[in-house]
């Protein structure tokens, strides 16, 4: 046995989402985001779920800080839901939503805590929705100016801020396979509002540096590897057909000012419109990379579909496969960092999102004992400790969740908190897990026995 310690500098965190865990959906004069909409109509999220109360972070955020601080939390990593603050999008802007998270950020830092703001993560007003979403040029605009309320109330102590939460998802899983809100089918729409969410991420990194503030701002992307089932040139060309759609298309604008070229002739008539300036101004330099990384890929061709490709998730040996139906694959991580250390100039990297679902006994008190949770983020850890060892630029670790949340389609089956959270009961009673105290552990030690 050996002790692993990270650089000293290092940030140990934990990551939520606004919709995930706010609940209060109608409260304070808040407007209705896209998936308000989307979980309220039938079939859309297993069991009926919605976000409607949540974990009722919006009243028990106090609460919360306490259990971060008891945590050991360096920094928290937490989004912004649009409509809270602007409820018809733009226009009037609602002084009781600006004054929640004004609260949560004085909480954390009387606590100790960082925070790390997220501006998009997925909670898109639907007032806009109707306006053509982000299919539409004048959302870059329109998130821009939501973006500028934010730095002028809360820029002067937030030094982390991140434009959007995993693009591919907003634009692919929303508007090419239609499964998450808002619920459209095309991808010449998906391929187009990939292109508006990289150009309002720009547009904002460049405000960000003319308003002057100091903090450091950058965009959290999911990221994995792509194995090729065999050496087939069918089955080499489809994973790296699955690389330029699901990495560096998001990716190569950022880092190179262009879209990966075999992925914009294979989407041929699909391809968004690009104008003059656009690619300018998408590949703003930034301060960091958020890395989301929860499993890996092997992939073959396929004749159906419009990508032609599948993918079967890769499992490590000595590993198994989540509650999820992700494989659990550590050393993954250590090739995808070493990776963008490689092809991508090795920006400061934070891992923005790792953890696992499980199918997790509660006794009668509420206390899991998540052993397979502890297994599955020690091996990530050392496998970002390898990559640190051998360059990586990586900055900080931010475990996925905090506390058991709306999982999205998967409503509230899926379990990845740290704290579990008992959604029978009205008040929401958290109960920290065994991995609470464990990391609370590798946080107070900056690592861990290997």
């Amino acid at each position: 046995m050996s002790q692993i310690n990270f650089p000293n500098d290092f940030i140990w965190g934990a990551a939520t989402a606004s919709y995930q865990i706010e609940g209060a959906w109608d409260e304070d004069g808040k407007g209705e985001s896209i998936w308000d909409r989307f979980s309220h109509q039938p079939y859309h999220i297993f069991n009926g779920d919605t976000g409607d109360i949540a974990c009722d972070h919006y009243h028990q955020m106090p609460q919360d800080v306490a259990l971060m601080k008891e945590l050991g939390l360096a920094s928290y990593r937490f989004s912004i839901n649009w409509p809270r603050i602007l409820p018809g999008g733009i226009g009037r802007v609602e002084p009781r939503g600006l004054d929640f998270y004004d609260r949560l950020v004085d909480e954390l830092l009387e606590a100790g805590i960082k925070p790390m703001a997220t501006l998009n993560h997925w909670d898109f007003p639907q007032a806009l929705e109707d306006k053509g979403g982000w299919t539409n040029r004048d959302s870059v605009d329109w998130f821009t100016d939501y973006a500028r309320i934010l730095f002028e109330r809360l820029g002067d102590r937030v030094p982390y801020w991140a434009t959007h939460n995993e693009p591919f998802v907003i634009a692919m899983m929303g508007y090419a396979f239609g499964v998450f809100a808002p619920g459209i089918a095309s991808y010449p729409q998906a391929f187009q509002v990939t292109h508006h969410l990289h150009m309002a991420h720009g547009k904002t990194v460049q405000l960000y540096r003319q308003m002057g503030l100091t903090g450091q701002i950058g965009i959290v992307l999911n990221l994995s590897t792509y194995q090729p089932k065999t050496n087939r040139p069918e089955d080499l060309d489809a994973a790296k057909r699955m690389e330029d759609m699901n990495n560096n298309l998001y990716l190569d604008p950022i880092f190179k000012g262009k879209y990966p070229e075999d992925l914009i002739a294979w989407i041929d008539k699909s391809r968004p419109e690009i104008r003059d300036g656009d690619m300018t101004l998408i590949s703003q330099p930034i301060d960091f990379l958020g890395i989301n990384y929860y499993t890996a890929q092997i992939v073959s061709f396929s004749p159906n579909g419009y990508m032609k490709f599948e993918a079967q998730t890769r499992v490590e040996p000595g590993w198994g496969i989540t509650y999820k139906g992700w494989g659990i694959c550590p050393s993954q991580l250590k090739s995808l960092l070493l990776h963008l250390k490689e092809d991508y100039g090795n920006p400061p990297m934070y891992i923005t999102e790792n953890g696992t679902t499980l199918n997790e006994p509660v006794d009668e008190t509420g206390y899991v004992n998540d052993q397979g949770r502890i297994n599955y983020l020690r091996a990530h850890f050392q496998a970002a400790h390898q990559a640190i060892q051998e360059g990586a630029n990586l900055k900080g670790y931010f475990i996925w969740s905090l506390m058991d949340n709306f999982e999205w389609a998967s409503g509230y089956d899926q379990r990845f908190g740290l704290l579990n959270v008992d959604f029978n009961d009205p008040a929401r009673k958290r109960t920290p897990k065994a991995s609470f105290y464990w990391y609370r552990d590798v946080i107070k030690t900056n690592g861990f026995t290997n």
